[in-house]
């Protein structure tokens, strides 16, 4: 089971290019979606609302969606995403570089932080870590 995941921001991400998106990009790799909710890929874009808690206790709700319309014949897309995010980077003025940082309690409950860019992350066995494109990498810690 995967611990934590981490994602590097893009200016695409934080809105800062002005172009519209529909969330963030989360790679399909087993690592990365192993940390999610398992999504019925028989049904067309299912998605699950995940309830995050911030360190202080703050309570955001964002939606993980797999976008699979072009398995299903009615689109092009078939991607996973995080979305409903925007109020959340917006209240953490979230900017290209910082990184988001997704955990899970012993409970399997949620949390995120943002973490500055340029601020040392939590060190780490380089065994445990995977980095991934788009600006993902997972830790294993247990």
């Amino acid at each position: 089971m995967t611990d934590e995941i981490r994602k590097v921001l893009s200016a695409n991400d934080t809105g800062e290019t002005g172009a519209h998106q529909a969330g963030i990009l989360v790679p399909k790799n087993e690592k990365i979606l192993s940390f999610f909710p398992v999504l019925d890929r028989n049904s067309m874009n299912p998605r699950m609302t995940l309830v995050m808690r911030e360190e202080d206790g703050t309570r955001w709700e964002f939606n993980f969606i797999y976008y699979n319309n072009r398995l299903f014949g009615s689109g092009t897309r078939n991607e996973y995403r995080l979305t409903v995010m925007t109020k959340y980077l917006r209240a953490a003025n979230a900017k290209a570089g910082d990184v988001l940082v997704f955990s899970k309690d012993t409970d399997d409950s949620f949390r995120i932080r943002l973490q500055r860019a340029g601020r040392e992350t939590s060190p780490v066995n380089d065994d445990d870590v995977l980095v991934l494109s788009g600006g993902w990498t997972v830790i294993n810690r247990r």
